[in-house]
């Protein structure tokens, strides 16, 4: 069977979607899409040649009969009602981050899933789905490197724009590093502490940058994040592990090394969407082809929206507080204890 897919929100990252569900991957076909603006939605229908409906909003679209599952990738505060009215209406949901924009909003979704009795809804944090990652969880799921102990980690960009504040470095950045280095260790979060550096010059004068935040798991682990956003030289994402018995750390992406001008060097990338290209493909794959097999999705749930939100805003405190925060989990739901495995690429 072919997924027949609606899209919410036809922006940047909708159009994206849709291009790689029409070009790059099988077993889905975009049928219908809305967005708050019809041109951008008629832009897309006519930039990749779909043969789908235009609905005026997002009720619409998820009561057309049509459609099977939909793409959320709308703006951030709608994510939550469109997420519910597709469960509600027993849709599959892949919804961009975040889930929801408040602790509460991921639990109201939670709470819809689970009274449904069925999992509908995945979150799109790509990085579960990048080959340097799912290494790295191989690694320490095998104890290649004994137990983790702590991680150094890095979230560099070379500019933002002056749209981008401070609490973004969080929401914005830190929250794939929050769902990925969870997912790697499969620890819960205690604690959070956000220091401030010297402040780069490249940053406008709203913008706290760099940041610093050190994240403590319940069994110990120490995992520090730098995040910098106006570093200059280019894309860079790092993750190193360091274990009882050995380091591990993240590939660096392939580039060609040349000797040129009396020099020995490699290119680095200078675009987000160029680093984690093959993992955007691979997550909406993943999402196509467990529907079409198991009937479920088999990526990151609704639960792990929750707890990136739950970490993001004790994150959020200790921006402002200077000091160590809590982070406060409720007991997972049995319902979603059976996704803890890496996923299935």
């Amino acid at each position: 069977m072919t997924l027949r897919i609606g899209v919410i929100g036809t922006g940047a990252i909708g159009k994206e979607h849709i291009r790689r569900i029409t070009n790059n991957l099988s077993g889905g076909k975009v049928v219908a899409v809305t967005d708050i603006e019809e041109a951008s939605a008629k832009s897309a229908i006519e930039q990749f040649g779909l043969d789908a409906g235009i609905y005026p909003d997002d009720k619409t679209l998820i009561a057309e009969g049509d459609v099977d599952a939909v793409l959320v990738t709308s703006w951030g505060p709608e994510h939550e009602e469109s997420v519910i009215a597709a469960i509600e209406a027993g849709k599959y949901v892949f919804c961009e981050k975040p889930l929801a924009t408040t602790i509460e909003g991921c639990m109201r979704i939670v709470e819809a899933e689970m009274k449904l009795g069925k999992q509908l809804v995945q979150v799109g944090f790509m990085r579960r789905y990048d080959s340097g990652y799912l290494q790295l969880k191989e690694a320490i799921d095998n104890k290649f490197i004994g137990e983790p102990l702590l991680l150094h980690c890095a979230h560099r960009n070379p500019e933002v724009d002056t749209t981008y504040s401070t609490d973004m470095a969080i929401t914005d950045t830190l929250i794939h590093e929050i769902d990925v280095l969870h997912w790697l260790v499969n620890d819960d979060y205690k604690s959070v502490q956000v220091i401030f550096p010297k402040k780069t010059r490249y940053a406008h004068e709203e913008l706290r940058d760099p940041q610093f935040v050190i994240l403590e798991t319940k069994s110990g682990i120490v995992i520090n994040v730098e995040i910098s956003v106006n570093c200059k030289y280019g894309y860079d994402i790092q993750c190193e592990v360091v274990g009882e018995e050995g380091i591990a750390k993240l590939p660096e992406v392939p580039s060609i090394t040349f000797r040129k001008n009396g020099r020995i060097g490699s290119h680095i990338l200078m675009d987000w969407k160029e680093r984690f290209m093959d993992a955007y493909d691979a997550e909406l794959q993943d999402f196509i082809d467990a529907i079409r097999k198991t009937g479920e999705p088999n990526g990151p749930t609704a639960w792990d929206g929750y707890i990136a939100q739950v970490t993001a805003e004790a994150c959020l405190k200790a921006q402002n507080s200077g000091k160590k925060e809590a982070v406060v989990f409720l007991e997972q739901p049995d319902f979603y204890k059976k996704n803890l495995k890496p996923a299935n690429v």
